[in-house]
């Protein structure tokens, strides 16, 4: 058991100062900034978000919560980075466990969470037009369009498995494979399909629209992969 008497706890300001930096932290790591593999320097990240150690080091603290830094022996805190295997072993499970959410929004959604969420699409379209269709960044929570549709599954169990184990490390690459390629568009139109069956309470189709959808999206990075290593082979051949 761990004892907590001799240990101070955070002022609220800290507390604050530390959930600011956190999440600047997260959407760096999400979108590459800090790409994966990169080794965490308390003094570097404290210069560039200007803030103290001592937030700093609870924030990063969190960061590990969330399984977007990992802390190995003799090497440090780097930024995860997941082996080809194991990003695609996240997709096949991704596919299953959001089919299986999509099946029971599409029976447990309300009518006015289904019209929150055509018009968080009409926001996310807006963003990505003025990107030009170059990336699709969702932001956390309730403002990501998957998450969403699993907060409308109305199963906790779900909702722990994708909304908090799986989440970052998701869309860190969600995101960062939707970069600079044609997916952007397709993936707003996939989404766009999916909320028309939810809306439509046909459960069996919403289901296998994002099945479908994650499906493509793994494709997306199985191919994106191929490439990388086809053109590694020729320059090294």
């Amino acid at each position: 058991m761990i004892n907590n008497d001799n240990v101070t706890p955070l002022e609220p300001a800290t507390r604050t100062l530390a959930d600011k930096v956190c999440q600047q932290i997260v959407t760096a790591i999400v979108k590459g900034e800090l790409p994966p593999g990169y080794k965490i320097s308390e003094p570097e990240l404290a210069r560039m978000y200007g803030i103290s150690r001592g937030p700093l080091r609870e924030a990063i603290r969190r960061l590990e919560g969330l399984r977007l830094i990992e802390r190995k022996p003799h090497i440090g805190a780097r930024v995860v980075k997941l082996s080809v295997h194991e990003l695609i072993e996240i997709y096949h499970v991704r596919e299953a466990l959001e089919g299986m959410a999509c099946r029971l929004a599409a029976q447990n959604m309300t009518d006015s969470e289904i019209t929150a969420l055509k018009n968080l699409l009409d926001h996310h379209e807006r963003s990505v037009e003025e990107k030009e269709w170059s990336s699709y960044f969702q932001k956390e929570g309730d403002l990501d369009f998957h998450y969403r549709i699993v907060q409308g599954s109305k199963n906790e169990k779900l909702l722990e498995l994708l909304g908090a184990d799986l989440y970052h490390l998701v869309r860190m690459y969600r995101y960062q494979f939707s970069v600079s390629s044609s997916r952007p568009k397709r993936a707003l139109k996939e989404h766009r399909q999916i909320i028309d069956a939810i809306d439509a309470r046909d459960p069996e189709l919403a289901e296998m629209l994002m099945r479908r959808h994650i499906s493509a999206a793994r494709r997306n990075i199985e191919n994106k992969l191929n490439t990388v290593t086809h053109l590694k082979g020729e320059k090294n051949g």
